[in-house]
């Protein structure tokens, strides 16, 4: 499943991960959202639909670049920093290299879309 991810003028290419939730994901591009900073480690956009959990862990850790869903709240999230283990955070992916664009301190506009193979 592999996406394109639209932001500033720069595009990203990366893929998701083979889960229930990172299907139901995909299945909603494409989006565009408004990133906003959450507790100086990660952007998140909530979602107006609920990713399936089916068969994945109760939660996991975060690492720098991984692309996540928070359950419980229902939002997407975009990890510039590590997080410790959160239940109910669920990888959908991770983007590749340098992950400096989330650190500015303003609202990031987002465009999230599906990208065919050639």
């Amino acid at each position: 499943m592999n996406i394109r991810l639209l932001v500033n003028g720069t595009v990203i290419h990366t893929s998701l991960d083979d889960s229930a939730a990172a299907r139901d994901f995909f299945a909603l591009l494409p989006l565009s959202l408004t990133l906003t900073d959450y507790a100086g480690t990660e952007k998140i956009a909530y979602l107006d639909t609920q990713l399936s959990t089916a068969g994945l862990p109760a939660g996991t850790a975060a690492n720098t670049g991984d692309i996540c869903y928070y359950a419980p709240w229902g939002n997407l999230a975009f990890f510039y920093r590590d997080f410790g283990y959160a239940r109910g955070l669920i990888k959908l992916g991770r983007l590749p290299g340098d992950c400096a664009w989330l650190t500015d301190a303003k609202d990031i506009e987002l465009v999230i879309e599906k990208e065919a193979l050639n």
